[in-house]
């Protein structure tokens, strides 16, 4: 308010001066000479510099605290070994490493495994992301990187340490690719001065400093920096698979109380795709599941329902329409019945409650972690995406937009199999594929998969109506009970007129 009145004031004293033909122009330029001090004030509370220092928390993690990342531990474990034992290194003329390169998807541990790294070597640790570098002033950037590197190895001494950990998140943001911001070139300096630094760091300093980064985008960061002598690690820290889901469930339930009936190694099976802080997530949600239904312990089914609201949100408070419940219960149990037809057992819950931005979900029960898959199953995967929209079309002669997310996934899964010489076009390249090929080629393959999906459904009608007609009663249903259904063994007492 007072910044507004005193421009105001301002504004008008200058219109009496020009009225009365007093000169301006020497007021104008004092005015802006106290602007740009005003500015080159303010660049040197922007160049104030990083306050890192090490937290008893951060103290207090190590190695063992992290599940599901064995590979990279054992990794990162050998390259600080070097630094541990630096007498040993010496002798055998090994080179300490300057930096190590933490590269994986989102949620995966990296943070955390920077923290074991500085705790296990006992050094000192800063914690900075690369945003924190790049401002619009120029020559701002590379002065913070000198600060950091400054700050690193004054920490170190106060805590008479001999090593000290930089951490930088998201470093692609401060080592992108040189020459990719024309008219700019703040980016390019700050990553030079990077460079200046990790190459000033010898075995002989007082302090050695090792420079840790992470991303999930390496293809991102600039050669330079890549090169052996500054990032001589690249470890991969991947999505865990089944038994590093298991370590991690049992880490984050250590300190839960939970009932006999909760099986951790079921619900890391049922996690397929989960990193570390999903699973985090799903233990947390879980808990607040039972504090919410006034429970002392943690039981099976708050896991499981911990698993769709982590996968797909929370429940939703509005209630559709007893129309388009009955479409969506149709079209959840077309996914679920050619589902079953391809595996066995695949299907874990079928629902009509909506939650997110799904009105309701057919959630299966992944395979065993596979990381290549075949033609065959690429096809089942397709047929069971479509097959809600083809129930639809069978019993209410019309589709609805509720399919449009299935066959947007079904049409890329269609692709990766043209991509991978799986379509009749053979082996192809898919940069120089020409587009109506392409489009012709998964076009192809998606309506060999429609017909098949059709044939199997239009003789399976009443099964539908049946199974359809006890969901929306129940409004969700067990894979069991499902099974149950379909094998015959036990059927609803009455039949839905869903057509």
């Amino acid at each position: 308010m007072i910044k507004e009145i005193t421009i105001g004031v301002a504004i008008a004293a200058l219109i009496f001066l020009a009225l009365q033909g007093v000169n301006l122009l020497p007021l104008l330029f004092l005015g802006a000479l106290c602007y740009l001090l005003y500015n080159l004030s303010g660049l040197k509370v922007i160049n104030k510099g990083f306050q890192g220092q090490i937290s008893p928390k951060t103290r207090g993690i190590t190695f063992a605290d992290i599940g599901g990342q064995e590979n990279a531990k054992k990794e990162i474990i050998e390259a600080l070994e070097f630094i541990k034992d630096s007498s040993t290194a010496e002798q055998l003329g090994i080179r300490p490493l300057k930096g190590i390169l933490l590269a994986g998807p989102p949620g995966t541990g990296k943070t955390l495994l920077a923290k074991a790294a500085a705790a296990y070597t006992g050094a000192s640790f800063i914690a900075t992301a690369g945003s924190e570098f790049v401002e619009m002033y120029a020559g701002v950037g590379a002065q913070r990187v000198r600060e950091l590197f400054q700050q690193a190895r004054e920490l170190a001494r106060r805590d008479n340490r001999k090593n000290a950990t930089i951490f930088i998140d998201e470093i692609d943001v401060l080592g992108g690719k040189r020459g990719q911001n024309f008219g700019h070139l703040e980016y390019d300096q700050t990553l030079n001065q990077l460079l200046v630094e990790m190459d000033g760091i010898t075995a002989n300093d007082e302090v050695r400093v090792l420079v840790i980064g992470a991303t999930n985008r390496v293809d991102l960061l600039d050669a330079a920096l890549l090169r052996p002598g500054r990032f001589d690690r690249i470890i991969q820290v991947e999505l865990p698979d089944k038994d590093g889901r298991l370590q991690i469930l049992k880490l984050h339930t250590a300190n839960k109380p939970m009932a006999p009936d909760v099986n951790l190694e079921s619900i890391a099976c049922q996690t397929f795709g989960f990193s570390g802080a999903h699973l985090e997530s799903l233990a947390n949600e879980a808990a607040i599941l039972a504090f919410r239904g006034q429970e002392k312990i943690l039981k099976q089914e708050h896991f499981i329902e911990a698993i769709d609201k982590v996968m797909l949100g929370e429940k939703m408070d509005r209630q559709p329409s007893k129309d388009d419940l009955k479409r969506v219960a149709v079209h959840e149990i077309g996914h679920a019945i050619v589902s079953e037809r391809v595996r066995r057992g695949s299907v874990s819950t079928v629902t009509i409650i909506p939650r997110g931005s799904a009105l309701g979900y057919m959630r299966e029960v992944p395979e065993a972690d596979s990381y290549l898959q075949t033609r065959r199953q690429l096809e089942e995967k397709i047929q069971v995406l479509i097959a809600g929209a083809i129930a639809e079309e069978i019993l209410f002669c019309s589709r609805s937009t509720g399919a449009s997310s299935d066959f947007a996934e079904a049409a890329q899964l269609a692709k990766g199999m043209v991509f991978a010489g799986m379509s009749e076009l053979g082996i192809v390249d898919p940069d120089s594929l020409p587009q109506n090929l392409l489009h012709r080629a998964v076009a192809q393959i998606l309506r060999v998969q429609e017909e098949l999906v059709r044939e199997e459904l239009q003789d399976k009608i009443e099964i539908i109506r049946c199974i359809s007609q006890e969901l929306l009663r129940e409004e969700k249903l067990s894979g069991e009970r499902l099974r149950q259904i379909i094998a015959g063994e036990d059927k609803p007492q009455t039949k839905a007129h869903l057509a």
